[in-house]
């Protein structure tokens, strides 16, 4: 027999997911940004700006079904999620440096998408 997955399940993976994919939005609006041109042509011709809109409206388009799939007080606080990746993505890709507040921080956040998770269990 095969186990079905809860819908709630489902949209928590979907959440991080979408959580995911915004952070290497980020990173990549972050890159665009650092070269950043008003011009049209330049704008258009700049893809790690390009890049990042397209995983930001994809990271969009992947959060929006999930809501629906389960209570928005447990859901949502998953997107908080995003700054963890971006942190750790930052310190990979970018070069930024963590200190103890930083990971402090993600402590904070990782336990309290815990206790929101188990307390909707």
């Amino acid at each position: 027999m095969i186990p079905t997955i809860p819908p709630q399940a489902i949209g928590i993976g979907m959440v991080l997911g979408a959580s995911i994919i915004g952070a290497f939005g980020a990173l990549y609006l972050k890159k665009g940004a650092n070269k950043l041109s008003l011009s049209p042509k330049a704008l258009v011709t700049n893809y790690a700006l390009m890049l990042g809109v397209a995983l930001y409206g994809l990271s969009t388009i992947i959060f929006i079904p999930a809501l629906r799939l389960g209570e928005l007080s447990l859901l949502y606080p998953f997107a908080s999620t995003t700054y963890v990746w971006i942190s750790l993505l930052s310190v990979r890709f970018l070069g930024e440096k963590m200190n103890g507040y930083k990971w402090a921080g993600i402590i904070c956040i990782l336990a309290g998408v815990t206790f929101i998770g188990a307390g909707s269990v």
